[in-house]
């Protein structure tokens, strides 16, 4: 079970960046974003389970700067004025 969790964490992050490759989402997009979130902070527990630092380590700051980029998303936030769903 612990191995189809981990297929789809990773799933939902290779997705993201896939579709954002291929210009289907923009990577300040609310879906980008939550897969990459979901994924990655799913991940982490596996990794955390496992005392797989370095992952740890990896999908941790990975799910932290999601979930920081998404909240800038849902409430508009943005220091430097540009709109949140353009790409740079």
């Amino acid at each position: 079970m612990d191995q189809i969790i981990q297929i789809a964490g990773a799933v939902a992050v290779l997705a993201a960046f896939v579709l954002a490759q291929f210009q289907v989402l923009r990577p300040r997009s609310v879906t980008y974003l939550a897969l990459n979130l979901a994924g990655s902070a799913v991940l982490a527990v596996i990794a955390l389970a496992g005392r797989d630092w370095g992952f740890v380590l990896l999908e941790g700051v990975w799910a932290l700067v999601s979930g920081a980029g998404l909240i800038r998303v849902l409430t508009g936030a943005n220091k430097d004025g540009r709109d949140a769903g353009k790409p740079v």
